[in-house]
């Protein structure tokens, strides 16, 4: 298992010094996701995008209180994959992630339609547990990133 350091030496991220500025705007993000995503009359696509965006700024609230930030290509896989070394998610949170992550890609790029009712509410309660995860994380570990 390669970790974070390991990553830094073959390029995918690189060290960053985030400060509570920076942690609070991304998880003020993820919040405001969060919200949006549960307004009247969206599609389950946009639901989900919406529940995904939020995830993915959680996830790059922890890489960046861990000191990195991604760079290069596969920037969302990256930062999906990271959660092993920032939250110790475990393989199948990420899976489920990685897999919701390529079904946002194919409803926003190939196809309208695809996404389910229960599968943007899947993603949004992983959203939601992402959050407050990356939250009690930061807090504990990093405690000055948060208020």
């Amino acid at each position: 298992m390669m970790s974070l350091s390991d990553w830094q030496k073959a390029g995918w991220i690189v060290a960053h010094k985030a400060d509570r500025a920076e942690i609070c705007d991304l998880l003020s993000l993820a919040d405001r996701d969060i919200c949006e995503c549960q307004a009247d009359g969206l599609s389950p696509d946009w639901r989900l995008a919406i529940a995904y965006n939020s995830a993915l700024q959680s996830a790059t609230a922890a890489l960046a209180a861990a000191g990195y930030r991604v760079v290069r290509d596969n920037r969302h896989y990256r930062t999906i994959q990271s959660l092993e070394h920032t939250i110790g998610a475990d393989i199948g949170f990420i899976s489920t992630l990685d897999a919701f992550r390529k079904k946002r890609n194919i409803s926003d790029y190939e196809r309208s339609g695809c996404v389910s009712v229960t599968e943007a509410g899947e993603m949004l309660v992983l959203a939601k547990m992402l959050r407050r995860t990356v939250y009690e994380r930061i807090k504990k570990v990093h405690p000055h990133l948060v208020a």
